[in-house]
């Protein structure tokens, strides 16, 4: 069990709930259809991969090494994709535009692929009925 895994996890999954409830009621009138569209992509990203974060967290299946390195990979991808998607489609009601951050949530993406990735190849390659380092 990683506690580590287990908390961000829930913590995300928690805010996760949160800011999809926001999304529905309070930013459904200041939002477009596109950017609401946007924002329910981070809010789903970031809840499936916080259910990820939880499996990962409660398995004791990987290895100690290759756990933290698939959960990091996860995780980081989570705040740079969810929380770059918040940031471009709320800026607009602050009066601000981050556009030049718009690099950021393919970067996230690419680290949450990873992270899937490590995990596919980790299994791939763990012998039969042990543990998978």
């Amino acid at each position: 069990m990683n506690k580590t895994f287990l908390g961000c996890g829930a913590a995300l999954g928690l805010l996760a709930v949160i800011l999809g409830a926001l999304g529905a009621h309070a930013l459904k009138a200041h939002l477009g259809a596109a950017a609401l569209e946007s924002f329910r992509t981070g809010v789903a990203y970031q809840m499936y991969h916080a259910l990820f974060l939880l499996l990962l967290g409660g398995s004791g299946r990987l290895g100690e090494l290759a756990g933290k390195a698939v959960g990091y990979l996860v995780l980081s991808g989570i705040l740079l994709f969810s929380f770059s998607i918040y940031a471009l489609t709320l800026a607009p009601l602050a009066g601000m535009d981050l556009g030049a951050i718009g690099w950021v949530t393919p970067l996230g993406g690419l680290l949450m692929i990873s992270g899937w990735s490590l995990l596919i190849y980790r299994v791939i390659r763990s012998p039969r009925k042990q543990e998978i380092r």
